[in-house]
């Protein structure tokens, strides 16, 4: 055989096994959650908008991975999980358990045992209804969820996308993380010193109308936080109340607040509204009563916050995921 024909041959057997193998290549078609981890702390943060009076339903994506289309019809058996949250809070935060996350209970939501995915489609969305009156937001609530076995499907084996552990963030029109720059913490007697400034300011839902945060530089690491929190509520007509529930911090306001809203479109992206929330005026004091055993320690805050927020103007308002 001429020497030349050889590796011809061996190129048009090469290729040949190639196609061979990938017309009979096949993945299994496996069944995953789409919810993608979003923070350091391993869990998925979906946001929800707040309605005392009403259900508001978040829509969990199933998808079914492969090289092929589904072919089958098959209902999709989800079930709580509230083994790997306990995995994940002692991996987290071993024996801090005020940093635990709280299995969000069966009173805030329901969601149904199966879901069906059609033959010939490779999504299907899981309804969950969620009703968070009356939640209280100074626990981190998450709703742990897990796709079981079935006789007509395969869970993914990767356990990240089997699972979904979905950290709740109820939102009204006046919560998020505000930029702290503008407000300023003083100790009392040391109003000559450099005041505490925080970047940023969570705020977290208490109804359609008021939202919470910690006092001064007071944050959720704090295990005694639940003993700050200072409410502010928004009238509609650009006042601002604020208030607290314990009277052992000694809460004084010193100044009535007042907020304003403005709005301007992105310049690159028309479908974009930006909103600008502008807390002015806050001015307030109150005493740490718990930092230092037996000793007050008091504060006096002052300044403003701004709170930012972005809008898909062609997305219906309870289905926009609010960035905190």
């Amino acid at each position: 055989m001429n020497k030349l024909f050889i590796p011809i041959i061996l190129l048009l057997i090469i290729f040949t096994s190639c196609n061979d193998e990938w017309t009979e290549e096949q993945f299994e078609n496996y069944i995953s959650f789409k919810a993608p981890i979003t923070n350091s702390e391993g869990v998925t943060d979906i946001y929800v908008r707040y309605k005392s009076e009403e259900e508001t339903t978040y829509q969990l994506p199933l998808i079914v991975s492969g090289s092929k289309t589904n072919s089958q019809n098959a209902m999709i058996n989800v079930a709580l999980d509230p083994d790997t949250l306990e995995v994940l809070n002692y991996e987290r935060f071993q024996t801090r358990e005020d940093f635990y996350y709280k299995e969000l209970e069966s009173k805030y939501y329901s969601f149904p045992s199966e879901v069906e995915i059609k033959a010939g489609e490779n999504t299907s969305l899981m309804n969950i209804d969620f009703t968070l009156r009356d939640i209280d937001m100074v626990e981190k609530w998450v709703l742990p969820l897990t796709i079981l076995d079935g006789p007509s499907y395969t869970p993914n084996p990767r356990k990240n996308y089997r699972k979904a552990l979905l950290r709740i963030n109820p939102f009204n029109d006046y919560s998020g993380t505000y930029s702290g720059t503008a407000l300023k913490t003083v100790m009392e007697g040391y109003e000559d010193e450099t005041p505490i400034v925080n970047s940023e300011i969570k705020s977290y839902v208490v109804d359609e109308n008021t939202i919470f945060f910690y006092a001064g530089n007071i944050d959720e690491d704090r295990q005694d936080r639940r003993n700050y929190k200072v409410y502010a509520s928004f009238d509609g007509n650009g006042g601002v109340t604020f208030s607290a529930d314990n009277p052992e911090m000694e809460f004084q306001v010193n100044k009535s607040a007042s907020y304003t809203i403005t709005e301007q479109m992105d310049e690159l992206r028309p479908y974009l509204l930006h909103r600008y929330l502008t807390i002015n005026n806050i001015d307030y004091q109150f005493s740490d009563y718990t930092m230092v055993p037996n000793v007050d320690i008091n504060y006096k805050v002052s300044g403003s916050l701004i709170l930012e927020r972005q809008l898909n103007t062609q997305i219906p308002d309870e289905d926009q995921q609010i960035e905190w």
